[in-house]
Protein backbone atom coordinates (compact mmCIF):
# COMPACT_ATOMS: atom_id res chain seq x y z
CA UNK A 1 0.00 0.00 0.00
CA UNK A 2 3.14 2.54 0.23
CA UNK A 3 4.05 1.99 -2.77
CA UNK A 4 0.30 3.00 -4.52
CA UNK A 5 -0.54 6.79 -5.67
CA UNK A 6 -1.19 9.71 -3.20
CA UNK A 7 -4.85 10.15 -5.61
CA UNK A 8 -5.31 6.60 -4.63
CA UNK A 9 -5.03 6.98 -1.22
CA UNK A 10 -7.19 9.85 -0.79
CA UNK A 11 -10.08 8.45 -3.02
CA UNK A 12 -10.47 4.89 -0.38
CA UNK A 13 -13.85 3.93 -2.67
CA UNK A 14 -11.91 3.50 -5.46
CA UNK A 15 -13.81 6.34 -7.17
CA UNK A 16 -13.13 10.10 -8.62
CA UNK A 17 -14.13 12.98 -6.55
CA UNK A 18 -17.46 13.78 -8.54
CA UNK A 19 -18.17 10.44 -8.02
CA UNK A 20 -18.02 10.57 -4.04
CA UNK A 21 -19.71 13.67 -3.94
CA UNK A 22 -21.99 12.41 -5.90
CA UNK A 23 -22.32 9.18 -3.81
CA UNK A 24 -22.68 11.12 -0.40
CA UNK A 25 -25.77 13.14 -1.85
CA UNK A 26 -27.48 10.19 -2.91
CA UNK A 27 -26.61 8.83 0.79
CA UNK A 28 -28.37 12.06 1.96
CA UNK A 29 -32.13 11.07 0.57
CA UNK A 30 -32.01 7.91 2.61
CA UNK A 31 -31.69 9.80 5.88
CA UNK A 32 -35.58 10.75 7.16
CA UNK A 33 -36.59 14.70 8.10
CA UNK A 34 -36.22 15.26 11.97
CA UNK A 35 -40.24 14.37 13.36
CA UNK A 36 -41.62 17.96 13.18
CA UNK A 37 -39.32 19.20 10.61
CA UNK A 38 -40.85 21.96 8.02
CA UNK A 39 -39.21 21.79 4.46
CA UNK A 40 -39.67 23.89 1.76
CA UNK A 41 -41.05 21.96 -0.96
CA UNK A 42 -41.43 22.81 -4.98
CA UNK A 43 -44.41 21.74 -6.89
CA UNK A 44 -43.90 19.77 -9.66
CA UNK A 45 -47.35 18.29 -10.99
CA UNK A 46 -50.40 19.24 -9.82
CA UNK A 47 -52.77 15.84 -10.81
CA UNK A 48 -56.71 15.42 -10.26
CA UNK A 49 -56.05 14.40 -6.75
CA UNK A 50 -52.10 14.57 -5.14
CA UNK A 51 -49.52 17.51 -6.17
CA UNK A 52 -46.46 16.00 -6.54
CA UNK A 53 -43.67 18.20 -4.60
CA UNK A 54 -39.66 17.91 -4.80
CA UNK A 55 -38.52 18.24 -1.18
CA UNK A 56 -35.01 17.54 -1.23
CA UNK A 57 -34.82 13.69 -1.32
CA UNK A 58 -34.58 10.98 -3.29
CA UNK A 59 -38.33 9.96 -3.26
CA UNK A 60 -41.15 12.63 -4.43
CA UNK A 61 -43.62 13.91 -1.95
CA UNK A 62 -46.66 13.64 -2.37
CA UNK A 63 -49.68 15.86 -0.98
CA UNK A 64 -53.73 15.94 -1.78
CA UNK A 65 -55.12 18.30 -3.72
CA UNK A 66 -57.56 18.98 -1.01
CA UNK A 67 -55.41 21.32 0.91
CA UNK A 68 -54.94 23.48 -1.78
CA UNK A 69 -59.00 23.44 -2.98
CA UNK A 70 -61.13 26.68 -1.65
CA UNK A 71 -64.82 25.52 -0.65
CA UNK A 72 -65.92 26.82 -4.15
CA UNK A 73 -63.59 24.38 -6.35
CA UNK A 74 -60.68 26.76 -6.83
CA UNK A 75 -57.42 25.75 -6.77
CA UNK A 76 -54.69 27.89 -5.08
CA UNK A 77 -51.54 26.14 -6.18
CA UNK A 78 -49.68 25.77 -10.04
CA UNK A 79 -46.47 24.07 -10.96
CA UNK A 80 -43.11 25.67 -9.85
CA UNK A 81 -44.63 27.27 -6.39
CA UNK A 82 -42.68 26.99 -3.31
CA UNK A 83 -44.51 25.74 -0.75
CA UNK A 84 -44.04 24.54 3.19
CA UNK A 85 -44.83 20.98 3.89
CA UNK A 86 -43.87 18.24 6.57
CA UNK A 87 -44.32 14.29 6.25
CA UNK A 88 -47.51 13.04 7.31
CA UNK A 89 -46.71 10.08 8.88
CA UNK A 90 -50.19 9.05 9.78
CA UNK A 91 -51.44 9.60 5.89
CA UNK A 92 -51.96 6.48 3.85
CA UNK A 93 -49.11 5.60 2.35
CA UNK A 94 -48.86 5.52 -1.60
CA UNK A 95 -46.39 3.38 -2.85
CA UNK A 96 -43.15 5.52 -4.56
CA UNK A 97 -43.72 8.76 -2.76
CA UNK A 98 -43.50 9.95 0.77
CA UNK A 99 -46.49 11.75 2.14
CA UNK A 100 -46.67 15.33 2.56
CA UNK A 101 -48.82 17.66 4.35
CA UNK A 102 -49.30 21.38 3.64
CA UNK A 103 -51.55 22.61 6.25
CA UNK A 104 -49.80 20.79 9.45
CA UNK A 105 -46.83 22.50 7.89
CA UNK A 106 -48.59 25.75 7.94
CA UNK A 107 -50.05 25.24 11.18
CA UNK A 108 -46.65 24.37 12.66
CA UNK A 109 -44.93 27.59 11.08
CA UNK A 110 -48.24 29.66 12.17
CA UNK A 111 -47.37 28.36 15.53
CA UNK A 112 -43.84 29.44 15.67
CA UNK A 113 -45.12 32.72 14.23
CA UNK A 114 -47.66 33.63 17.17
CA UNK A 115 -45.30 32.63 19.65
CA UNK A 116 -42.43 34.94 18.22
CA UNK A 117 -45.43 37.63 18.32
CA UNK A 118 -46.76 37.03 21.69
CA UNK A 119 -43.19 37.02 23.42
CA UNK A 120 -42.16 40.09 21.42
CA UNK A 121 -45.75 42.03 21.76
CA UNK A 122 -45.91 42.45 17.79
CA UNK A 123 -48.85 43.11 15.75
CA UNK A 124 -50.37 40.42 13.44
CA UNK A 125 -52.81 40.31 10.57
CA UNK A 126 -55.57 38.48 11.40
CA UNK A 127 -59.07 38.05 9.14
CA UNK A 128 -62.29 37.69 10.84
CA UNK A 129 -64.18 34.73 9.80
CA UNK A 130 -67.53 35.27 11.95
CA UNK A 131 -69.59 35.72 15.31
CA UNK A 132 -68.98 33.23 17.89
CA UNK A 133 -70.36 33.24 21.92
CA UNK A 134 -68.83 36.28 23.79
CA UNK A 135 -66.77 38.00 20.75
CA UNK A 136 -65.41 37.10 17.22
CA UNK A 137 -63.60 34.04 15.05
CA UNK A 138 -60.00 35.13 14.09
CA UNK A 139 -57.65 33.42 11.76
CA UNK A 140 -53.79 34.19 12.41
CA UNK A 141 -52.61 31.21 11.33
CA UNK A 142 -54.31 29.24 13.68
CA UNK A 143 -58.07 29.98 15.47
CA UNK A 144 -58.31 32.63 17.42
CA UNK A 145 -60.33 33.72 19.95
CA UNK A 146 -61.31 38.00 20.34
CA UNK A 147 -63.68 38.34 23.36
CA UNK A 148 -66.08 41.29 22.04
CA UNK A 149 -64.33 43.81 24.56
CA UNK A 150 -61.14 43.78 22.84
CA UNK A 151 -62.95 44.58 19.60
CA UNK A 152 -62.65 48.09 19.65
CA UNK A 153 -61.44 51.16 22.04
CA UNK A 154 -65.19 51.71 22.74
CA UNK A 155 -67.89 49.28 22.80
CA UNK A 156 -69.88 48.77 19.72
CA UNK A 157 -72.32 46.09 19.05
CA UNK A 158 -72.54 45.82 15.69
CA UNK A 159 -69.78 42.72 14.94
CA UNK A 160 -71.05 41.66 11.47
CA UNK A 161 -69.61 45.01 10.06
CA UNK A 162 -65.87 43.30 10.50
CA UNK A 163 -66.41 39.71 9.60
CA UNK A 164 -63.81 38.91 6.60
CA UNK A 165 -61.86 42.13 7.36
CA UNK A 166 -58.76 41.73 7.38
CA UNK A 167 -57.47 43.39 11.45
CA UNK A 168 -54.17 43.84 12.91
CA UNK A 169 -54.46 41.87 16.57
CA UNK A 170 -51.92 41.14 19.16
CA UNK A 171 -51.84 38.08 21.07
CA UNK A 172 -53.23 38.24 24.71
CA UNK A 173 -53.33 35.03 25.72
CA UNK A 174 -51.25 31.67 24.18
CA UNK A 175 -51.15 28.04 25.01
CA UNK A 176 -49.40 26.05 21.68
CA UNK A 177 -49.99 22.72 23.75
CA UNK A 178 -53.94 23.24 24.26
CA UNK A 179 -53.88 25.49 20.75
CA UNK A 180 -55.55 27.94 22.51
CA UNK A 181 -55.16 31.89 21.19
CA UNK A 182 -56.78 34.96 22.24
CA UNK A 183 -56.34 37.95 20.56
CA UNK A 184 -56.99 41.71 20.89
CA UNK A 185 -57.58 44.35 18.28
CA UNK A 186 -58.12 46.90 20.90
CA UNK A 187 -54.98 46.30 21.90
CA UNK A 188 -53.70 46.97 18.34
CA UNK A 189 -55.89 50.13 18.04
CA UNK A 190 -54.75 51.82 21.42
CA UNK A 191 -51.45 50.87 20.08
CA UNK A 192 -51.47 52.68 17.01
CA UNK A 193 -53.52 55.74 18.28
CA UNK A 194 -50.56 56.25 21.20
CA UNK A 195 -48.08 55.94 18.24
CA UNK A 196 -50.11 58.64 16.05
CA UNK A 197 -51.36 60.99 18.98
CA UNK A 198 -47.35 61.40 19.84
CA UNK A 199 -46.80 62.60 16.44
CA UNK A 200 -49.75 64.98 16.47
CA UNK A 201 -48.65 66.29 19.49
CA UNK A 202 -45.27 66.95 17.68
CA UNK A 203 -46.82 69.35 15.07
CA UNK A 204 -49.92 70.94 16.47
CA UNK A 205 -49.69 74.48 17.52
CA UNK A 206 -52.17 77.41 17.91
CA UNK A 207 -53.22 79.06 14.26
CA UNK A 208 -51.71 75.93 12.60
CA UNK A 209 -54.10 75.03 9.85
CA UNK A 210 -54.55 70.83 9.25
CA UNK A 211 -56.15 68.27 8.25
CA UNK A 212 -58.70 65.98 10.10
CA UNK A 213 -61.32 63.73 9.46
CA UNK A 214 -64.73 63.81 10.70
CA UNK A 215 -64.89 61.63 13.68
CA UNK A 216 -68.25 62.18 15.59
CA UNK A 217 -71.07 64.47 15.68
CA UNK A 218 -73.10 66.11 18.87
CA UNK A 219 -75.35 68.64 19.12
CA UNK A 220 -73.16 71.54 19.84
CA UNK A 221 -70.40 70.43 17.69
CA UNK A 222 -68.15 67.54 16.16
CA UNK A 223 -64.79 66.13 17.03
CA UNK A 224 -62.47 65.59 14.31
CA UNK A 225 -59.47 62.99 14.62
CA UNK A 226 -56.15 64.78 13.92
CA UNK A 227 -54.41 61.46 13.83
CA UNK A 228 -54.02 60.24 17.15
CA UNK A 229 -55.60 63.11 19.07
CA UNK A 230 -59.79 64.64 18.42
CA UNK A 231 -59.86 68.24 18.27
CA UNK A 232 -63.30 69.92 19.70
CA UNK A 233 -65.41 71.71 16.18
CA UNK A 234 -67.96 74.26 18.12
CA UNK A 235 -71.08 74.94 16.17
CA UNK A 236 -70.19 78.25 16.52
CA UNK A 237 -67.43 78.26 15.17
CA UNK A 238 -68.39 76.21 12.06
CA UNK A 239 -70.07 79.11 10.05
CA UNK A 240 -70.64 83.22 10.03
CA UNK A 241 -74.24 81.89 9.06
CA UNK A 242 -76.17 80.27 11.45
CA UNK A 243 -76.09 76.54 12.31
CA UNK A 244 -78.89 74.80 13.99
CA UNK A 245 -76.97 71.26 13.99
CA UNK A 246 -73.55 70.19 12.87
CA UNK A 247 -75.12 67.66 10.24
CA UNK A 248 -76.28 70.47 8.33
CA UNK A 249 -72.67 70.99 7.50
CA UNK A 250 -70.24 67.91 7.67
CA UNK A 251 -70.93 64.12 8.25
CA UNK A 252 -68.78 61.45 10.10
CA UNK A 253 -65.83 60.51 7.65
CA UNK A 254 -65.29 64.00 5.98
CA UNK A 255 -61.71 64.78 5.88
CA UNK A 256 -61.44 68.95 5.82
CA UNK A 257 -59.32 71.30 7.13
CA UNK A 258 -59.55 73.30 10.25
CA UNK A 259 -57.42 75.86 12.37
CA UNK A 260 -55.92 75.85 15.66
CA UNK A 261 -57.86 78.07 18.29
CA UNK A 262 -56.71 77.19 21.29
CA UNK A 263 -54.44 74.11 22.57
CA UNK A 264 -53.93 72.87 26.07
CA UNK A 265 -51.23 70.44 25.29
CA UNK A 266 -50.91 69.36 29.56
CA UNK A 267 -54.86 68.87 29.01
CA UNK A 268 -54.74 67.60 25.57
CA UNK A 269 -57.70 69.55 24.55
CA UNK A 270 -57.73 71.62 21.19
CA UNK A 271 -59.99 73.74 20.02
CA UNK A 272 -60.95 74.48 16.38
CA UNK A 273 -62.61 76.65 13.88
CA UNK A 274 -63.53 76.55 10.51
CA UNK A 275 -65.38 79.76 9.56
CA UNK A 276 -62.14 81.57 10.74
CA UNK A 277 -60.56 80.09 7.49
CA UNK A 278 -62.68 82.13 5.73
CA UNK A 279 -63.35 86.34 5.70
CA UNK A 280 -65.59 87.67 8.08
CA UNK A 281 -68.49 89.13 6.08
CA UNK A 282 -68.88 92.07 8.40
CA UNK A 283 -65.75 93.52 7.28
CA UNK A 284 -67.07 94.76 4.03
CA UNK A 285 -70.72 95.07 5.24
CA UNK A 286 -70.74 98.30 4.55
CA UNK A 287 -70.34 98.96 1.53
CA UNK A 288 -71.97 95.75 0.24
CA UNK A 289 -75.45 97.18 2.64
CA UNK A 290 -75.60 100.61 2.10
CA UNK A 291 -78.63 102.21 3.59
CA UNK A 292 -81.87 102.32 1.63
CA UNK A 293 -80.73 99.60 -0.50
CA UNK A 294 -83.60 96.90 -1.40
CA UNK A 295 -82.37 93.43 -0.40
CA UNK A 296 -83.42 90.21 -0.26
CA UNK A 297 -83.56 87.84 2.47
CA UNK A 298 -84.71 84.89 4.25
CA UNK A 299 -86.62 85.24 7.85
CA UNK A 300 -84.49 82.73 10.76
CA UNK A 301 -86.11 83.52 13.90
CA UNK A 302 -89.20 85.54 15.73
CA UNK A 303 -89.04 87.43 18.55
CA UNK A 304 -91.78 89.86 20.63
CA UNK A 305 -89.86 93.24 19.48
CA UNK A 306 -89.14 91.62 15.47
CA UNK A 307 -87.52 89.22 13.23
CA UNK A 308 -84.06 88.66 12.26
CA UNK A 309 -83.86 87.61 8.43
CA UNK A 310 -80.44 86.15 7.27
CA UNK A 311 -79.07 88.81 4.49
CA UNK A 312 -76.33 85.99 3.46
CA UNK A 313 -74.18 83.54 5.75
CA UNK A 314 -72.98 85.36 8.86
CA UNK A 315 -74.86 88.58 8.19
CA UNK A 316 -78.30 88.84 9.74
CA UNK A 317 -80.54 92.55 10.75
CA UNK A 318 -83.47 92.95 12.47
CA UNK A 319 -86.63 94.07 11.01
CA UNK A 320 -88.20 95.67 14.20
CA UNK A 321 -91.90 95.40 15.09
CA UNK A 322 -92.28 99.09 14.55
CA UNK A 323 -90.51 98.83 11.23
CA UNK A 324 -93.01 96.40 9.67
CA UNK A 325 -96.19 98.29 8.56
CA UNK A 326 -97.06 101.81 8.86
CA UNK A 327 -100.02 100.79 11.29
CA UNK A 328 -99.21 101.29 15.07
CA UNK A 329 -101.81 98.47 15.74
CA UNK A 330 -99.45 95.05 15.28
CA UNK A 331 -99.25 93.17 18.10
CA UNK A 332 -96.73 90.67 17.17
CA UNK A 333 -94.09 90.05 14.17
CA UNK A 334 -95.75 86.93 13.30
CA UNK A 335 -98.26 88.33 12.00
CA UNK A 336 -95.99 89.58 9.38
CA UNK A 337 -93.51 87.37 8.52
CA UNK A 338 -93.17 83.63 9.65
CA UNK A 339 -89.68 81.56 10.05
CA UNK A 340 -88.57 80.55 6.54
CA UNK A 341 -90.21 83.42 4.42
CA UNK A 342 -88.31 85.24 1.53
CA UNK A 343 -89.24 88.75 2.13
CA UNK A 344 -87.76 92.04 0.27
CA UNK A 345 -86.57 94.68 2.86
CA UNK A 346 -85.09 98.01 3.05
CA UNK A 347 -81.53 98.58 5.03
CA UNK A 348 -82.24 101.85 7.32
CA UNK A 349 -78.82 101.33 9.51
CA UNK A 350 -75.49 99.60 9.54
CA UNK A 351 -73.15 99.12 12.33
CA UNK A 352 -70.55 96.91 11.65
CA UNK A 353 -68.61 97.18 15.09
CA UNK A 354 -71.80 96.18 16.59
CA UNK A 355 -72.95 93.37 13.75
CA UNK A 356 -76.26 95.39 13.37
CA UNK A 357 -78.29 96.02 10.32
CA UNK A 358 -81.47 97.80 10.96
CA UNK A 359 -84.14 96.88 8.49
CA UNK A 360 -87.68 97.60 7.47
CA UNK A 361 -90.48 96.49 5.55
CA UNK A 362 -93.22 99.29 5.41
CA UNK A 363 -90.48 101.52 4.00
CA UNK A 364 -91.22 99.60 0.31
CA UNK A 365 -94.59 101.41 0.26
CA UNK A 366 -95.14 105.17 0.97
CA UNK A 367 -95.91 106.50 4.02
CA UNK A 368 -99.81 107.45 4.16
CA UNK A 369 -99.43 110.12 6.72
CA UNK A 370 -97.41 112.17 3.68
CA UNK A 371 -100.46 111.89 1.65
CA UNK A 372 -103.34 112.43 3.99
CA UNK A 373 -103.58 115.89 3.74
CA UNK A 374 -104.40 115.69 0.27
CA UNK A 375 -106.53 112.66 0.19
CA UNK A 376 -109.12 113.69 2.66
CA UNK A 377 -110.76 117.25 4.28
CA UNK A 378 -112.30 118.62 7.13
CA UNK A 379 -115.70 117.81 7.69
CA UNK A 380 -115.66 114.75 5.29
CA UNK A 381 -116.93 111.50 6.60
CA UNK A 382 -114.51 108.72 7.01
CA UNK A 383 -115.72 104.77 8.35
CA UNK A 384 -113.01 103.17 10.20
CA UNK A 385 -112.81 100.38 12.86
CA UNK A 386 -112.65 100.87 16.87
CA UNK A 387 -108.76 99.63 17.48
CA UNK A 388 -108.47 101.21 21.49
CA UNK A 389 -110.15 102.95 24.17
CA UNK A 390 -109.04 105.04 26.40
CA UNK A 391 -110.23 107.06 29.01
CA UNK A 392 -110.12 110.22 27.14
CA UNK A 393 -111.59 108.62 23.83
CA UNK A 394 -110.95 106.31 21.00
CA UNK A 395 -109.11 105.60 18.17
CA UNK A 396 -110.08 104.60 14.60
CA UNK A 397 -108.22 103.65 12.01
CA UNK A 398 -109.57 104.79 8.84
CA UNK A 399 -107.02 103.19 6.78
CA UNK A 400 -103.75 100.95 6.66
CA UNK A 401 -101.67 103.40 8.94
CA UNK A 402 -103.79 105.65 9.84
CA UNK A 403 -105.46 105.96 12.95
CA UNK A 404 -107.51 109.05 14.12
CA UNK A 405 -109.08 110.22 17.44
CA UNK A 406 -112.10 110.83 18.53
CA UNK A 407 -112.37 112.95 22.02
CA UNK A 408 -114.62 111.67 24.65
CA UNK A 409 -115.93 115.16 24.18
CA UNK A 410 -116.90 114.85 20.56
CA UNK A 411 -119.17 111.63 21.11
CA UNK A 412 -122.58 113.04 21.89
CA UNK A 413 -124.04 116.49 21.99
CA UNK A 414 -126.23 115.55 24.37
CA UNK A 415 -125.15 112.39 26.42
CA UNK A 416 -122.45 112.96 29.13
CA UNK A 417 -120.23 110.47 28.36
CA UNK A 418 -117.89 109.70 31.30
CA UNK A 419 -115.95 106.87 28.91
CA UNK A 420 -115.90 106.25 25.18
CA UNK A 421 -116.97 102.70 25.85
CA UNK A 422 -120.74 103.51 26.64
CA UNK A 423 -120.98 104.27 22.91
CA UNK A 424 -118.33 102.36 21.27
CA UNK A 425 -116.71 98.91 21.19
CA UNK A 426 -113.12 97.69 19.94
CA UNK A 427 -113.99 96.35 16.81
CA UNK A 428 -116.75 98.34 15.77
CA UNK A 429 -117.03 99.83 12.34
CA UNK A 430 -118.29 103.66 12.92
CA UNK A 431 -118.60 106.98 10.84
CA UNK A 432 -116.86 109.50 11.78
CA UNK A 433 -116.25 113.33 10.49
CA UNK A 434 -112.80 114.89 10.29
CA UNK A 435 -112.23 118.10 12.09
CA UNK A 436 -108.67 118.23 12.09
CA UNK A 437 -105.70 117.05 9.94
CA UNK A 438 -102.12 117.68 11.07
CA UNK A 439 -100.48 115.38 8.43
CA UNK A 440 -97.02 116.14 10.25
CA UNK A 441 -97.51 115.77 13.99
CA UNK A 442 -99.40 112.44 12.46
CA UNK A 443 -102.55 113.22 13.89
CA UNK A 444 -106.20 113.19 13.14
CA UNK A 445 -109.02 114.40 14.84
CA UNK A 446 -112.59 112.81 14.29
CA UNK A 447 -116.09 113.61 15.96
CA UNK A 448 -118.80 110.99 15.95
CA UNK A 449 -121.55 113.58 17.21
CA UNK A 450 -121.02 115.81 14.65
CA UNK A 451 -122.60 113.38 12.20
CA UNK A 452 -125.94 114.89 14.12
CA UNK A 453 -127.10 118.48 14.01
CA UNK A 454 -126.45 120.15 17.41
CA UNK A 455 -130.04 120.06 19.50
CA UNK A 456 -128.98 123.33 21.03
CA UNK A 457 -127.89 124.87 17.97
CA UNK A 458 -131.81 123.77 16.70
CA UNK A 459 -133.32 124.75 20.37
CA UNK A 460 -131.85 128.66 19.94
CA UNK A 461 -133.18 128.83 16.28
CA UNK A 462 -136.56 127.64 16.79
CA UNK A 463 -137.13 129.20 20.48
CA UNK A 464 -136.85 132.72 22.41
CA UNK A 465 -137.39 134.44 25.66
CA UNK A 466 -141.15 134.46 26.80
CA UNK A 467 -142.08 130.93 25.14
CA UNK A 468 -144.06 128.61 27.36
CA UNK A 469 -142.44 124.73 26.52
CA UNK A 470 -143.76 121.36 28.60
CA UNK A 471 -140.78 120.42 30.18
CA UNK A 472 -139.54 117.25 32.60
CA UNK A 473 -137.89 117.80 35.65
CA UNK A 474 -134.70 115.37 34.99
CA UNK A 475 -132.56 116.33 38.41
CA UNK A 476 -132.10 118.75 40.77
CA UNK A 477 -129.89 120.79 43.01
CA UNK A 478 -129.62 122.73 45.93
CA UNK A 479 -130.30 125.82 44.05
CA UNK A 480 -133.25 124.80 41.74
CA UNK A 481 -134.22 122.08 39.21
CA UNK A 482 -132.72 121.01 35.90
CA UNK A 483 -135.85 120.19 33.24
CA UNK A 484 -135.79 118.61 29.79
CA UNK A 485 -137.39 120.56 27.31
CA UNK A 486 -135.89 118.31 24.16
CA UNK A 487 -133.75 115.58 23.42
CA UNK A 488 -130.19 116.91 25.00
CA UNK A 489 -131.71 120.21 25.79
CA UNK A 490 -131.86 121.19 29.34
CA UNK A 491 -132.53 124.36 31.15
CA UNK A 492 -132.67 125.57 34.75
CA UNK A 493 -135.27 126.39 36.90
CA UNK A 494 -134.04 128.50 39.96
CA UNK A 495 -135.67 127.67 42.84
CA UNK A 496 -136.66 131.28 43.03
CA UNK A 497 -138.49 130.89 39.85
CA UNK A 498 -140.69 128.10 41.40
CA UNK A 499 -143.97 129.57 43.87
CA UNK A 500 -143.49 128.23 47.60
CA UNK A 501 -139.83 128.22 47.26
CA UNK A 502 -137.80 130.39 49.39
CA UNK A 503 -133.76 129.92 48.97
CA UNK A 504 -131.52 126.94 48.81
CA UNK A 505 -133.11 123.45 49.76
CA UNK A 506 -132.05 119.78 50.11
CA UNK A 507 -135.49 118.30 48.60
CA UNK A 508 -135.92 118.77 44.95
CA UNK A 509 -138.25 121.72 44.94
CA UNK A 510 -140.23 119.97 41.55
CA UNK A 511 -140.74 116.07 41.75
CA UNK A 512 -137.85 114.22 39.46
CA UNK A 513 -140.08 113.53 36.43
CA UNK A 514 -143.04 115.54 37.17
CA UNK A 515 -143.51 116.86 33.91
CA UNK A 516 -144.58 121.01 33.86
CA UNK A 517 -144.80 124.57 31.80
CA UNK A 518 -142.27 126.63 32.03
CA UNK A 519 -141.62 130.00 30.59
CA UNK A 520 -137.83 130.73 28.96
CA UNK A 521 -136.55 133.67 31.09
CA UNK A 522 -133.44 133.79 29.56
CA UNK A 523 -131.25 132.42 26.80
CA UNK A 524 -127.49 132.39 25.93
CA UNK A 525 -126.36 130.36 22.97
CA UNK A 526 -122.77 130.84 23.44
CA UNK A 527 -122.85 128.97 26.85
CA UNK A 528 -125.33 127.25 26.32
CA UNK A 529 -127.68 128.59 29.21
CA UNK A 530 -131.64 128.29 29.20
CA UNK A 531 -133.36 130.44 32.21
CA UNK A 532 -136.93 128.79 33.08
CA UNK A 533 -140.27 130.02 34.98
CA UNK A 534 -142.69 128.33 36.59
CA UNK A 535 -143.60 131.70 38.55
CA UNK A 536 -143.62 133.30 35.33
CA UNK A 537 -146.39 130.75 34.18
CA UNK A 538 -148.75 131.27 36.55
CA UNK A 539 -148.68 135.24 36.48
CA UNK A 540 -149.20 135.20 32.80
CA UNK A 541 -152.09 132.30 32.91
CA UNK A 542 -153.33 135.23 35.92
CA UNK A 543 -152.98 138.55 33.47
CA UNK A 544 -154.66 135.99 30.98
CA UNK A 545 -157.76 135.23 33.36
CA UNK A 546 -157.89 139.15 33.99
CA UNK A 547 -157.04 140.21 30.13
CA UNK A 548 -160.23 138.14 29.71
CA UNK A 549 -162.62 139.36 32.80
CA UNK A 550 -161.65 142.61 31.04
CA UNK A 551 -162.68 141.79 27.58
CA UNK A 552 -166.25 140.73 28.78
CA UNK A 553 -166.87 143.75 30.58
CA UNK A 554 -166.22 146.34 27.93
CA UNK A 555 -168.29 143.94 26.11
CA UNK A 556 -171.45 143.87 28.72
CA UNK A 557 -170.54 147.65 30.14
CA UNK A 558 -170.00 146.18 33.48
CA UNK A 559 -169.06 148.38 36.09
CA UNK A 560 -166.17 148.28 37.97
CA UNK A 561 -167.98 146.56 40.46
CA UNK A 562 -169.63 143.93 38.83
CA UNK A 563 -165.93 142.95 37.18
CA UNK A 564 -164.91 143.08 40.40
CA UNK A 565 -167.73 140.60 41.55
CA UNK A 566 -167.15 138.52 38.78
CA UNK A 567 -163.69 137.72 39.16
CA UNK A 568 -164.58 137.56 43.17
CA UNK A 569 -166.32 134.41 41.60
CA UNK A 570 -164.03 133.07 39.31
CA UNK A 571 -161.11 133.12 42.05
CA UNK A 572 -163.87 130.78 44.37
Amino acid sequence: MANQPEDQLEQPYGGSEDEYEQMLDDYSHFAAPADGEVLQGHVLTVTEKEVIIDFGYKSEGIVPLSEFTLPDGTITVKRGDSIDVMVDRHAPHVEGYVTLSHDRAVRLRSWDTLEKAFQENLLISGRVLGRIKGGLLVDVGAKAFMPGSQVDVRPIHNFDSLIGQDIAVKIVKLNRRRGNVVVSRKSALEEDLASRKEQALGVIEENAVITGVVKNLTDYGAFIDLGGIDGLLHVSDMSFGRVGHPAELLHVGDSISVKVLKFDKDKERISLGLKQLQADPWESVIERYPIGLRVIGRVVSITDYGAFVELEAGVEGLIHITEMTWSRRLKHPSKVVKVGDTVEVVVLEVKPGEKRVSLGIKQLEADPWTTVESRYSIGSVVEGRVRKLTDFGAFIEIEEGIDGLVHISDLSWTKRIKHPSEMLKKGQVVQAVILNIDGRNRRLSLGVKQLQPDAWETFFRSHQVGDILRGRVCRASSFGVFVELAPGVEGLCHNSEIPGTRGNREDPALPIGEEADFKIIKMNEAEKKIGLSVRAVSEDEERTRLEDYQRQATAATMTIEEVMHLKGQGDS
